[in-house]
């Protein structure tokens, strides 16, 4: 699976207007490339492409449509509660954790990447020791780049036998 975010991923928070199309979304401008569409189905080839952003529901409403996505499934994370085993952090760390757990229950012991552009040292370390997780970060005022979608294609497990993932608990 490939966990995708929005936000400083596909919508850069500095886009070349060369290479971006602005678009007024319930108030809000976003910013998508039309490479980024091609990318999105090559690496849908080698993953199943999941959304975990904050847009939840709302991406397949109104992203996915102008990436030329199919709706996709959605990672939770307003309707999230803590369960027994989620990996702990202090609450002052809530809004850079809050989407690890919710991004690990739903892999349920899948081989993962998940490209995002907040993926605190935290993160990195639990995830460091399992080799079925792929953690790739990206520059919000860039957005998601060739080299990302090469890195993701170059490590994906469909290219490669990989077995489940023990998921990091309680570091």
């Amino acid at each position: 699976m490939l966990y995708l975010d929005i936000d400083g991923v596909l919508n850069p928070v500095s886009p070349d207007p060369d290479q971006f199309t602005q678009h007024s979304i319930e108030g809000l401008t976003v910013s998508i490339s039309s490479e980024h569409r091609g990318w999105l189905k090559e690496l849908a080839e080698c993953y199943e492409l999941v959304w975990a952003t904050t847009w939840e529901h709302h991406a397949n409403e109104h992203i996915g449509p102008l990436l030329g996505l199919p709706e996709l499934p959605v990672v939770e994370f307003s309707t999230y509660r803590r369960q027994p085993g989620d990996p702990r952090f202090r609450i002052i760390q809530l809004l850079e954790m809050r989407k690890w757990a919710p991004i690990l229950r739903h892999a349920d012991g899948r081989p993962f990447a998940w490209i995002d552009d907040v993926i605190p040292m935290r993160i990195k370390r639990q995830a460091l020791p399992y080799r079925g997780i792929k953690l790739i970060h990206v520059n919000p005022h860039e957005g998601v780049r060739r080299r990302h979608v090469d890195e993701l294609l170059a490590w994906s497990p469909r290219r490669r036998r990989s077995g489940s993932v023990d998921l990091p608990h309680d570091q």
